[in-house]
């Protein structure tokens, strides 16, 4: 697999009918490993890693329904309240983040209402704190740390 713009950390990789298998610690099973697993395997380790978020709070591909239509966020982290607090859409290295992306999480936190909102395909990394009263995001640098 591709080397990502994200720190190293190793994972346990398989072999299963041709096809590789990487170990997913928050779901406890082994996923197929395609590019955009990749991205969000490493996504993850970086936000308990180095962002210091608790794995309890993270959820992946937790499901919601938009306009009667079921759709999936690559990776939720809550608040300890229990509330959507970062939504993170991950798309595999080769795709080109696009105003496309950023519309695709924007309708997701119409309805999850999220504090942040990142965009990464493993390279580039848009980090966005939501501004509810402008109905529009303010670009970061990065997100902060878990507190």
């Amino acid at each position: 697999m591709q080397k990502l713009n994200l720190p190293t950390y190793k994972f346990k990789l398989k072999s299963n009918e041709n096809k590789t298998l990487i170990f997913d610690k928050l779901r406890k099973k082994y996923m197929v490993l395609t590019p955009e697993e990749w991205v969000r395997q490493h996504f993850v380790c970086f936000l308990i890693e180095e962002k210091k978020y608790p794995t309890s709070l993270i959820a992946l591909e937790k499901q919601l329904t938009i306009n009667n239509r079921k759709k999936r966020t690559d990776i939720l982290v809550f608040n300890t309240d229990g509330k959507p607090d970062i939504i993170v859409e991950c798309k595999a290295p080769k795709i080109k983040i696009t105003q496309d992306t950023f519309d695709q999480i924007a309708r997701y936190n119409l309805k999850l209402q999220a504090n942040y909102l990142i965009v990464t395909n493993g390279l580039e990394h848009f980090y966005c704190k939501m501004d509810f009263e402008k109905e529009t995001y303010i670009f970061l640098k990065e997100i902060p740390n878990y507190k």
